[in-house]
């Protein structure tokens, strides 16, 4: 029986709850030759802003130089920062932090994309992730609010959607989806925590679980398409 080919794992946004936790989950596992780790606020080959596009390439061209990605998983997100959060009502719109919003939460994903899909193999199984929310559901909006948010995970659902229509012609065995991770224990999520139903606040390490058993469940058919981390499909 021939060898199966080396492979590595990304993650971005490894300094994150989730993206650590999914980081170590990965680490400990036998799956990949490599695991990378990436995230702003670490140096060197590490180093990756979702702002600034150049450290984006520069972290593809050093996944380049080893073992193909087969599994590219983005574990970044923004709710709320400083004085600012999510918009409640219209009279709270600001054009700056929508912007600010959407450039973490839907452009840079997108960016991310562009430079690692290209270096994922071009045959057999590979998965991009990039995590999402279920308020990104236009369908399962009942509440409204939360203007900038709901509107740049709408925004990454949709680009994943047309990433996975892509990629299928570069790779017709390549799933592209987005995952929602539930409502989980980090900082994005503590100011929110109060109506969190008993059982269903994660810590960082059972969401890393859920979602990689999430993505080793995924088939073909999937490509293109928002899940939970029960693995049930969002309606967008």
């Amino acid at each position: 029986m021939s060898k199966a080919p080396e492979t590595s794992a990304v993650v971005i946004g490894a300094s994150g709850g989730i993206g650590g936790a999914l980081e170590t989950a990965l680490s400990e596992e036998d799956a990949f030759h490599t695991v990378h780790g990436f995230a702003r606020s670490r140096s060197g080959a590490q180093h990756l802003d979702l702002l600034d596009e150049g450290s984006i390439a520069a972290a593809a061209a050093h996944v380049a130089s080893g073992p193909p990605p087969a599994l590219v998983i983005v574990a970044t997100g923004l709710l709320h920062a400083s004085d600012k959060g999510p918009e409640k009502a219209l009279r709270d719109l600001d054009p700056v932090w929508l912007a600010q919003v959407h450039a973490v939460n839907a452009i840079g994903p997108a960016l991310v994309a562009k430079h690692f899909l290209p270096i994922m193999p071009r045959t057999g199984r590979a998965v991009f992730a990039a995590l999402s929310a279920r308020v990104g559901s236009i369908s399962d909006n009942r509440l409204g609010g939360w203007h900038g948010y709901r509107a740049s995970k709408a925004a990454l659902n949709m680009l994943i959607r047309n990433l996975a229509i892509e990629e299928r012609r570069r790779n017709d065995r390549a799933i592209v989806v987005a995952l929602h991770p539930g409502t989980v224990d980090t900082g994005l999520s503590r100011p929110f925590q109060g109506n969190v139903p008993a059982g269903r606040l994660f810590t960082p390490d059972r969401a890393a679980l859920q979602l990689l058993d999430v993505i080793e469940g995924l088939k073909v058919i999937d490509s293109g398409k928002l899940f939970d981390f029960e693995g049930k499909e969002v309606s967008p």
